[in-house]
Formats: structure tokens, C-alpha cells, sequence
């Protein structure tokens, strides 16, 4: 029987081809495992998925065109069955959330690539779920955080742009005093001490930026 017919098919999604070299080096190892498909953007990564239909994707989320979540998204709209493990550098509980609810089922961290991407691969292969324990903490840390409104989000990520209050509200079409209690309300719920915290904490957590 040919090894490859009975192996785990993967697509590799990353806009570094270094990366992509690195985890098909990687891969490269092991029988059980075989690089179908590259992909280095979103578009590229759906069309890849629709013409080789592999066992498991491998998604970075920021790349060119639409992003890894939507992408997720999209495979999972056409293809309920399918299985894709975010490999990212990105931590954010926020971001963790957004993958998972498109249809992710692994999270894993680009550090993490030569310690446990193998183990992972075979375990969402089998229908596990994965994610990563330092990631899974993360996660836990923000549980019981309040979650910023459409609104809120659409303020912080004008201040991360560093708009004054003035040009917030006249972008948003709401009042300065609105302006002022949306960001009041922010900076509480991401416990933040300013406004450029608050904008370093979107970022990193996910809320904005992605």
C-alpha cells in the first residue's frame, strides 16, 4: 500500500516561506504525515483547501487578503468536517475565541512548533480539540473580564489610530461626552491605566488589530 494514501494530508498556510519550509521540513519526518498544499494568503489558502480537501490545515491568522479567521470561517461554511489548527504567534484570549468560533480545532503557537505541533496534528486529526496550555491560561486569565460593545471596539481601535475624543466623534457621529464614557468604559473593562494601555492591550489580546 502506498504510505501516502493512509497518511494525514496537510495544507500549510503562511505567508513566510520560511515557515512553510520549516513545518514541511518538519513534517518531512514522520510516514504517518504529508504536505499536500502550500498557500501564502487567504484566498489562495480556499482555493487550496476546495482542489486538495486535506485531513489537516495549518492556518497562520495575519497574512494578505481576507485573514486566517475568516478564512477558518469560510472552509468550515463549505466543509462542516473540516479541521484546522491555528499556528500563530498571537496569544490574545480575544483571538483565541474568534478562531475557536470559527472553527478551529487547535491552537498552537509558532514557539511551539518543534516541541508539540506533531502531537497536535495527530491528535485533531483523530477529532480532538487542541490548545495550547500557556494559550488555554491566557484564556482562563480574561474569563470573567467584561467584553467591550461593537461600539467600544470601533472607539479603541480610532484611539489606537490616535484620534483625539473630537475626531472620534465626529468619525463616529456621537457626541464628545459619548466619546468620553465609551473610553471610561473601556479602560475599565481592560483594566487599562491610559489610552495608549488600552490600545497596547487591544492589540494584544486581539480586540483590535486582526
Amino acid at each position: 500500500m502506498n504510505p501516502a494514501a493512509t497518511s494525514i494530508r496537510i495544507l500549510i498556510v503562511d505567508d513566510h516561506p520560511l515557515v512553510r519550509e520549516g513545518i514541511a521540513s518538519l513534517v518531512g519526518n514522520y510516514a504517518d504525515m504529508t504536505i499536500v498544499a502550500e498557500a501564502a494568503e487567504g484566498r489562495g489558502a480556499l482555493l487550496a483547501f476546495r482542489q486538495h480537501r486535506p485531513d489537516v490545515t495549518l492556518m497562520d491568522l495575519r497574512m494578505p487578503g481576507p485573514s486566517g479567521i475568516d478564512v477558518i470561517a469560510s472552509i468550515r461554511a463549505e466543509f462542516p468536517a473540516a479541521r484546522v489548527i491555528v499556528l500563530t504567534t498571537y496569544e490574545g484570549d480575544v483571538l483565541v475565541q474568534r478562531a475557536l468560533r470559527a472553527g478551529a480545532s487547535g491552537y498552537l503557537l509558532k514557539s511551539a512548533v518543534r516541541t508539540d505541533l506533531v502531537d497536535v496534528i495527530r491528535a485533531v486529526h483523530a477529532g480532538q480539540r487542541r490548545i495550547q496550555p500557556e494559550v488555554a491560561l491566557k484564556l482562563a486569565e480574561f474569563v470573567t473580564e467584561g467584553t467591550l460593545s461593537e461600539r467600544e471596539i470601533n472607539v479603541l481601535k480610532l484611539i489606537a489610530e490616535g484620534n483625539s475624543n473630537k475626531h472620534i466623534a465626529r468619525q463616529l457621529d456621537i457626541t464628545e461626552g459619548t466619546v468620553k464614557t465609551h473610553v471610561k468604559s473601556i479602560l475599565s473593562k481592560l483594566r487599562a491605566n491610559d489610552r495608549t494601555h488600552a490600545a497596547t492591550l487591544g492589540m494584544e489580546r486581539g480586540i483590535i488589530g486582526f
